[in-house]
């Protein structure tokens, strides 16, 4: 089990191969090459996670599943929250015993991830059907560091979860999707 705080912001991805191009530049090297991963989050009727800013997620990421939980996240230029996250042997039992406890699946989201390392932080290339996201995650400092070497500037940087970016991509298009899947959204 893993527990620690994480500190993340998103960017925008205009151009996927310019942006592989710049991370070798960086002293990149690729962790896990593109990767279908499906996610869902639960909650209890009435909400009370998402009312208190945390979430229960459950994710498959190629044949791996993982269980995370996440608390409420601080928001300044980073956002930060605390992350206990662990493996889990059987994906489709744990999703029967959150049901049997009374969670119910609140949000599905699914992407393709890259995932890449400078061996001080992570650097992951989300494709999802509401197009593609870079994700840093590590100390303050390496973050920007690593954004100014990628040519990303604090204004590009993003710190809304999958769901809000999807609850305002929505809104912008109008979608009567409510999920972030590609089968939902062509």
């Amino acid at each position: 089990m893993s527990s620690a705080i994480e500190t993340e912001i998103k960017f925008r991805i205009a151009d996927l191969s310019a942006l592989t191009s710049r991370l070798s530049k960086a002293g990149f090297h690729l962790v896990t090459p593109r990767t279908n991963e499906m996610n869902t989050l639960y909650d209890l009727p009435g909400r009370p996670l998402r009312a208190k800013g945390a979430l229960l997620r459950l994710r498959k990421y190629g044949e791996r599943w993982t269980v995370t939980f996440k608390g409420k996240a601080q928001i300044g230029r980073y956002k930060s929250r605390r992350e206990i996250e662990t493996e889990v042997a059987d994906g489709n039992s744990l999703s029967a015993i959150f049901e049997s406890l009374g969670f119910r699946q609140v949000f599905h989201y699914e992407k393709f991830r890259t995932e890449w390392s400078d061996n001080h932080g992570h650097l992951v290339v989300d494709e999802t059907p509401i197009g593609n996201f870079g994700e840093l995650e590590g100390p303050g400092e390496w973050i920007d560091a690593i954004a100014t070497a990628l040519q990303i500037t604090p204004e590009q940087y993003i710190t809304d979860s999958y769901a809000v970016l999807f609850l305002k991509w929505k809104r912008r298009t109008r979608s009567k999707a409510k999920n972030m899947s590609f089968a939902e959204i062509r």
